[in-house]
């Protein structure tokens, strides 16, 4: 019977979150993060080949959560407008209840080496981005404003407060609520 594994790809990944989000993108390194977890080096090279495919798996891992909590807010019951009022709320929500992984989401995916990760890793986050593009085009035509009122502008907000490290502020509810009432008309 072989040894249970000591360190989970979550533990390493997390570990990688939190190096990205004290010390960016190029913190993020396969003997960095075995150092962060106090595991030996294998663990890591074990789970992930590459530090492509680790930066592409903390970038997937941290997306899918991101749009499964985007996704299940706008499946709440109301018209569009309504649900996207929610989501926006919910994403500002997210990012304060996951800070670490609101700094993957701000550093991109570019900074995260997506050109250089394994094809595996490219297709699972095509098809994500398929399926929240088939979500948004559910609520509005313009899935351009649907986008903006959902991610781009309570990202901002985000951004706006990560820079010196601060927390979201609270004001920063009622400005995405406004922006999404804008962008998006009632039904």
């Amino acid at each position: 019977m072989p040894r249970p594994a000591r360190y989970s790809v979550d533990d390493l990944l997390d570990a990688a979150a939190a190096l990205l989000a004290a010390d960016g993108a190029a913190a993020v390194t396969m003997s960095a993060v075995a150092r962060s977890c106090g595991a030996p080096s294998g663990s890591v090279y074990h789970r992930f080949p590459s530090r492509a495919a680790l930066c592409g798996e903390l970038w997937l891992r941290t997306e899918e959560r991101f749009v499964a909590e985007l996704l299940t807010a706008l499946a709440e019951p109301g018209d569009p407008q309504q649900r996207c009022v929610a989501a926006a709320r919910r994403v500002l929500a997210w990012c304060r209840d996951h800070p670490a992984q609101a700094q993957v989401l701000l550093t991109g995916a570019a900074a995260l080496g997506l050109g250089e990760w394994p094809e595996t890793l490219s297709n699972r986050r095509k098809r994500l981005q398929r399926k929240q593009r088939k979500a948004f085009a559910e609520l509005a035509e313009d899935t351009g404003r649907v986008s903006a009122a959902l991610i781009d502008v309570p990202l901002a907000m985000v951004r706006r407060a990560q820079r010196p490290r601060q927390t979201v502020p609270p004001g920063a509810e009622q400005i995405v609520e406004d922006c999404a009432r804008a962008l998006i008309a009632p039904s």
